[in-house]
């Protein structure tokens, strides 16, 4: 790779790393979007849309531009500037999430399995966790090119899911949007569901080492809020057709491509949010291992080998999608999932809006290099 980052490292691969980090399970399948967006109708929905993406935008331009300034390019090094000593805390948070969304992201891979192929579900959560491994165990580019390639299937199918879903029920979703229906709790729907997913802007730290400028941040972070709401939109105007009946849908994805019959479509659809899957779990473990290998440059001065970085994933995947539901863990950990959210926020928003903000007026104390790709 040369030594110039490119134009789509500087400006895109962000907002697609962080896309990858918030589509998870629950937004791909459309389970998310009924939950906090369609209560508050179709227009209050959008409405809502609008305020995640400005609140995601802000929140990516701040991570950016902190992180460029302190020389940040893990989650570590980035709270033990941003915290000093209470760093520890975002460790423990983040650890705690990281095993829930890996549960959950195993779990949805065995349902895929088992729907498309008919195979046990173990199957389709192996098959995950083994595509997971290919990916980090090669480090930054080939992650990187994980988050392009899934990125262009990903926006690809939404945009032809859209199309057929004018094609197919056109009138409904017109009727649907034409329906005065109440909009209440649109922006405080809106925020809770940013908040929920902003942890996603530190988890891609590892990309933000192409950024050359705090005009590259600047750019990156606030295309990082539509790139990674765009598809649901696209997914809540097809969703408002069967408004509100399709808000009970344990997924809204299967209701939609039901009313479609169109088999080699849901085929491919299965596929895209088995690929969504993919990236997502892809970007917590590739953090993960981002940050041991900051800490073992640190104290022993090399870097983490292909090997090591195999053996620490499968550790963590292992643990995470094969044991931590046996043990009770991941049932533990989702009844205090909102409590772990205000966390983030009380961890991570807040003190970079004020000691964040502080650090990044004064700027850069050494203007940072972009790291060689492994």
């Amino acid at each position: 790779m040369s030594d110039r980052p490119t134009w789509f490292q500087r400006f895109l691969l962000p907002g697609f790393a962080f896309k990858a980090v918030v589509i998870g399970g629950g937004y791909a399948t459309g389970r998310e979007l009924a939950e906090f967006f369609l209560p508050s109708g179709p227009w209050g929905g959008l409405a809502a849309m609008l305020v995640a993406t400005v609140l995601f935008s802000l929140v990516c331009i701040a991570t950016f531009l902190f992180a460029r300034a302190t020389g940040a390019r893990d989650y570590q090094t980035f709270f033990r500037e941003l915290l000093g000593p209470g760093w520890v805390a975002f460790e423990a948070v983040y650890v705690l999430f990281v095993v829930l969304i890996l549960a959950v992201y195993g779990a949805a891979a065995g349902a895929i399995g088992e729907a498309v192929l008919g195979a046990p579900a173990l199957a389709g959560t192996l098959a995950l966790m083994a595509c997971i491994l290919i990916f980090v165990t090669f480090g930054n580019t080939s992650v990187e090119r994980l988050f392009e390639y899934v990125s262009y299937l990903l926006y690809a199918v939404y945009a032809l899911f859209i199309l057929l879903a004018f094609l197919r029920f056109g009138d409904r979703i017109a009727a649907g949007f034409a329906v005065d229906a109440p909009a209440d709790g649109w922006f405080a729907g809106g925020v809770t569901y940013a908040s929920y997913n902003l942890i996603g802007a530190v988890v891609i730290l590892p990309v933000v080492r192409h950024l050359t400028s705090s005009r590259d941040a600047v750019i990156a972070g606030a295309v990082a809020g539509p790139l990674a709401m765009a598809p649901a939109v696209l997914f809540f105007i097809a969703m408002v057709a069967f408004h509100p009946g399709i808000a009970a849908a344990t997924l809204p994805s299967d209701v939609l491509l039901g009313r479609m019959a169109l088999p080699a479509f849901q085929l491919l659809f299965q596929i895209m949010i088995f690929a969504a899957l993919l990236e997502s779990g892809a970007s917590a473990v590739h953090a993960i291992n981002e940050r041991i290998e900051r800490a073992w440059e640190r104290r022993r001065g090399g870097r983490l080998s292909p090997a090591a970085r195999l053996l620490i994933s499968l550790a963590l995947l292992v643990g995470c999608m094969l044991l931590a539901g046996r043990f009770g863990l991941v049932a533990l950990i989702a009844n205090g999932y909102r409590a772990l959210a205000y966390l983030i926020l009380a961890i991570f928003i807040l003190p970079l809006a004020t000691l964040g903000l502080r650090r990044i007026l004064r700027g850069p104390a050494v203007p940072p290099q972009p790291v060689p790709s492994v």
